[in-house]
């Protein structure tokens, strides 16, 4: 996988969940459903990157 995407995804995944927890914490139930959303889509970013790369090997 490249190295700078995969960052991004990780990085994705990371702001994703420090929005859930805040969502979590201060009772906003719209920015807990934002960061899962947002962890969801660096995960799939994710795993369609290594799809990418298991083919091209």
């Amino acid at each position: 996988m490249a190295a700078g995407k995969k960052v991004k995804n990780v990085a994705k995944k990371t702001k994703g969940k420090l929005k859930e927890t805040t969502g979590q914490a201060v009772g906003n139930e719209s920015l807990e459903a934002k960061g899962a959303r947002e962890q969801m889509a660096g995960d799939a970013k994710q795993t369609m990157q290594k799809a990418k790369d298991t083919l091209k090997h």
